[in-house]
């Protein structure tokens, strides 16, 4: 097994010191562009909010149970949406979903080889999320990431 896959791990706490930088936020993005997907539609978005910006308290709000204790000390928070729908009851892309999972493993997989961790979770107000992201028409939110360095143990 490659050594990124078997060192790949979800952190139990992240290190609140630790900032995500402009490179290396933009480095995550375009590793996930290159995911592969059904007919190249890329049927994802991501919005993603660092740790002291704004918009980022916003989405620490919407964490539920343990997630609002290490998901609000993570270098970032990213929410995974999907396109679903093309407009006029046509589902834009069948694979949408699954296409969405590789474009994170891809993320998360980047993140591993710059020292990173990555926490996939659905403990969030999803409704209550969509509402404050005022998401597009055709589009869902299906998770978030929780992205930074690893706390010490």
């Amino acid at each position: 097994m490659h050594p990124l896959l078997a060192g790949r791990f979800s952190p139990a706490a992240f290190d609140a010191t630790h900032s995500l930088g402009d490179a290396e936020e933009r480095a995550l993005v375009e590793a996930a562009r290159w995911a592969p997907s059904a007919g190249n539609s890329q049927p994802w978005m991501f919005h993603v909010r660092r740790r002291g910006e704004p918009g980022h308290g916003a989405l620490v709000s919407h964490l539920r149970g343990g997630a609002r204790g290490w998901g609000a000390h993570a270098s970032a928070l990213v929410v995974n949406l999907a396109r679903v729908d093309a407009g006029g009851g046509m589902r834009y892309s069948d694979f949408a979903e699954y296409d969405l999972g590789q474009a994170v493993a891809h993320m998360t997989i980047q993140a591993s080889a710059m020292g990173l961790a990555c926490r996939q979770f659905r403990a969030f107000d999803l409704d209550g999320l969509a509402s404050a992201l005022a998401v597009p028409a055709g589009w869902e939110v299906l998770t978030m990431t929780a992205i930074g360095r690893a706390a010490a143990d």
